[in-house]
């Protein structure tokens, strides 16, 4: 697609825009819960709370044809990045407040549901914006930069709220100064996007269609979705791939973070910026490269059962620090980084069994409701798991997850996938 700004390169906005696509993601899954437990949360409370921040990402599907039909996708991006950094501001405003829970769990659902929107708008844009050939030459920068991104929310922001910690040492007041950065950045992605995003021909609402014909066009998706063959197998796989991984996410930087007598590690709030936004990010980056490589060479039929084993398996190093508790920081970093390893590397078989199973008409419809359920497999988990650990535990919630591993073999026995999906031709053989 040509753009009416043709000066204006690929390379000066695709960074950029997937960067803002990746940080408040990263801030509403990850920094909430970090930020919750330094000030004082219950694990209970903090994976309760934080877990229905999902819900934007599960229901994103239903209001995709809004984004579709109502005014252009640069529209929505340049709006939804400035709600972004509104709700980040409005964080760090009301982090002082008696009620700063209620207040911050209201600006971090604004967040989540700017983020999902985002994420609908910059996709669309994408490709929009770009021929077929510049989508395929662009992607590799397009997912370094969401990556980049995590680490720099996961690892950089975090270890910023911990250097301000110490620092101030008042907890608020730390992440109060964190979250203002971070909105005075979006604030500059948004004004360099609002001028830096080229405006394609092609990007225009489709009001003209009516919305009557929108809403029948989208049940018609909807229905179709559902009489795909094998649905409740697939609907299976979706919620139950990831159960152990989904326990895990909420409790993890909990466990971290708590005291040795209280059966954590420990660690700093600078540690743990470093150890999941950096050491954790490279395992998972690097265990997701292996796995797109063999699953290109062996096809689908023969990697998924290694996939499962990669996702299940390392999620025992947990039991193993949380029985010794070890205060050397680097075998931490390792055990981190075997986990992390074998979940990219796992993962890989779920995403692209959502991309077989959305195969046929209307695709990216059928695409955008897999992951609709897959948030929904995170965000129904993380909601007792705060529950489940105070109960038991933090040595023996990893020993329930471990024992819940079957599961994820059960879901990947369900499913029937043509066992060279995902092979390229001239491949090994499975």
């Amino acid at each position: 697609m040509q753009s009416s700004r043709s000066s204006i390169r690929p390379y000066a906005w695709i960074p950029t825009l997937y960067f803002a696509e990746g940080i408040p993601y990263v801030v509403v899954m990850s920094i909430a819960a970090v930020m919750y437990k330094r000030l004082g949360l219950s694990n209970t409370d903090i994976a309760f709370y934080t877990s229905w921040l999902y819900l934007p990402w599960v229901i994103k599907p239903f209001w995709s044809p809004v984004v579709d039909m109502l005014r252009t996708k640069r529209w929505w991006i340049v709006v939804m990045q400035l709600l972004v950094g509104v709700a980040m501001a409005g964080v760090a405003f009301t982090l002082p407040a008696p009620s700063f829970l209620q207040w911050t769990l209201w600006f971090f659902w604004l967040m989540a549901f700017s983020s999902a929107t985002h994420d609908i708008a910059a996709d669309g844009f994408y490709m929009l914006a770009l021929s077929e050939h510049d989508q395929s030459l662009y992607v590799g920068i397009r997912s370094t930069f969401y990556r980049i991104a995590t680490i720099a929310g996961q690892g950089l922001l975090t270890m910023l709220a911990g250097t301000l910690e110490v620092y101030t040492r008042y907890p608020a007041q730390a992440w109060g100064w964190t979250f203002w950065t971070a909105a005075a950045v979006f604030a500059l992605l948004c004004l360099y996007h609002a001028f830096m995003l080229p405006h394609p021909s092609s990007d225009a609402g489709t009001a003209a269609i009516g919305f009557r014909s929108m809403v029948r066009e989208f049940c018609g998706t909807f229905v179709s979705f559902f009489r795909k063959p094998g649905i409740l197998a697939a609907i299976g796989f979706m919620l139950l791939y990831r159960l152990p991984e989904a326990l895990l996410t909420k409790i993890c930087p909990l466990f971290l973070l708590d005291r040795v007598g209280e059966g954590g590690l420990g660690l700093t709030t600078a540690e743990l910026g470093f150890v999941q936004g950096t050491v954790g990010v490279m395992g998972l980056t690097i265990g997701g490269i292996l796995g797109g490589i063999c699953i290109a060479r062996g096809g689908f039929g023969r990697w998924l059962l290694p996939m499962v084993a990669a996702i299940t398996l390392p999620d025992a190093v947990y039991i193993l620090l949380a029985y010794y508790q070890p205060e050397a920081l680097w075998l931490t970093n390792c055990c981190i980084f075997i986990e992390q390893f074998g979940y990219g590397f796992g993962f890989t078989a779920y995403m692209l069994y959502l991309i077989y199973f959305s195969q046929g008409a209307s695709k990216t419809t059928h695409y955008a409701f897999c992951t609709g359920f897959m948030a929904l497999s995170m965000m129904l988990p993380g909601m007792v798991a705060g529950v489940l650990q105070e109960a038991v535990g933090y040595l023996n919630f990893f020993i329930i997850v471990m024992c819940l591993t079957p599961l994820t073999l059960l879901a990947a026995r369900m499913v029937r996938v043509d066992a060279d999906f995902g092979r390229e031709e001239g491949g090994e053989t499975a």
